[in-house]
């Protein structure tokens, strides 16, 4: 390869373009394992972004593939991992920043090694910078999360601040606590009296049995369940099943029996008699969980079959020692999963500018916030046509 200070001489403009290119590397160029080390390490749990999930979507999910990413060594340690894409291929914006890419799930938060956290926020904002970025954007990121706390003690220091674009409040749960108690005091008496007389109804349709399928041969068979209930429901009415998309079924059965080889993800089903009724995919990294989606057979509807899962899920994440926490990766305000997880945290997007005083981060804030402002115009017309 041709030294960058050489092909300066000769030709400066190609020599930046070298220069960019070795700051932003395609996931799939990275070690795959510096990356489970680095995920190992990481201060803040991100199920999304292990190397077995995250390098499935950037494959083959439907408008997710060939991410890049700002890497950040410590040599040969790797020691940071920010997944990106540029500003215009997330919204068509012709200026210069990079956004989080966004993999299946609502979680963008970087991995950042618990070892060396200010040296990897440096280095992540420095490889940035060198990619030719004046901004990162990262959404659906923990605002209060260790990993973000590490990117604001450096910005502090240099004398940036962030700016948050959005924000909203995300239910999760305590699994320290028992799980009979946890759900007596989120739900009370009257209303798990209530959910247990469903639950009686139900069993006159065959025994209900909460499964856990954890190995590879399990799995399998799970996984199919679970895309066939998905789309069974309103998601497959609406075209948003993953099955429904030859990119996301690839994704999804090729990411969840790899993690399963490690550990790193179950699928919970409820069955009534041979009928499964609910069931669940759920990522396990460090001593978190992660909720990633539900799918129900919505002829037991009567039933409840999405919390009667969610109750048993609850009370499974309570008894294992090795969990102390689950994001439910839900949207604000859910109405199943909001009412029985009682634990909140704030996720938000947020822009950080790459230099002091820069007029460029003015205008990808201004561009953001019009784009944020007719998105929201159009949900709002899109909630009254349904009415």
């Amino acid at each position: 390869m041709v030294d960058i200070a050489h092909q300066a001489a000769i030709n400066p403009a190609s020599a930046k373009d070298v220069a960019k290119s070795r700051a932003l590397v395609p996931l799939i160029a990275l070690d795959t394992g510096q990356w489970r080390a680095l995920a190992q390490r990481a201060i803040e749990p991100n199920g999304y972004y292990l190397p077995a999930w995250e390098l499935a979507v950037s494959a083959t999910a439907r408008g997710r593939t060939d991410a890049a990413a700002l890497a950040a060594f410590d040599a040969p340690r790797l020691i940071g991992l920010m997944p990106v894409i540029s500003l215009w291929r997330a919204w068509k914006i012709p200026l210069p920043a990079l956004v989080s890419a966004h993999p299946y799930g609502t979680l963008c938060s970087p991995l950042i090694d618990r070892d060396a956290p200010i040296e990897a926020a440096t280095r992540l904002f420095q490889q940035a910078r060198e990619a030719g970025a004046h901004a990162l954007v990262l959404n659906d990121v923990a605002l209060d999360g260790a990993a973000m706390n590490a990117l604001n003690q450096v910005l502090s220091r240099d004398g940036l601040k962030p700016r948050i674009l959005s924000s909203y409040i995300r239910a999760s749960l305590d699994a320290r606590q028992d799980g009979e108690t946890l759900l007596r005091d989120a739900l009370g008496a009257k209303k798990l009296k209530e959910l247990r007389r469903q639950r009686h109804r139900l069993e006159e349709h065959g025994p209900v049995v909460f499964e856990v399928a954890r190995s590879p041969d399990e799995i399998g068979p799970a996984l199919e369940n679970f895309l066939q209930l998905e789309a069974s429901g309103w998601k497959g009415k609406r075209g948003t099943a993953l099955i429904q998309h030859a990119g996301d079924a690839t994704f999804i059965r090729r990411a969840v029996p790899t993690l399963a080889e490690t550990a790193q993800c179950e699928i919970v089903t409820l069955h009534a008699g041979t009928n499964p009724i609910a069931a669940g995919i759920v990522l396990r990294h460090q001593d978190r969980a992660f909720f990633f989606k539900l799918g129900i057979d919505e002829r037991f509807a009567r039933y409840s079959p999405g919390v009667q899962l969610t109750l048993d899920l609850t009370r499974h994440l309570c008894a294992d020692p090795a969990i102390a926490s689950a994001d439910s990766t839900a949207s604000a305000d859910h109405p199943m999963i909001n009412p029985i997880w009682r634990g909140r945290f704030a996720i938000g997007d947020v822009l950080i500018p790459l230099r002091r005083h820069d007029p460029v981060v003015a205008l990808v804030h201004a561009a953001l916030t019009g784009l944020n402002a007719a998105h929201e115009t159009a949900r709002r017309v899109v909630r009254r046509l349904r009415k």
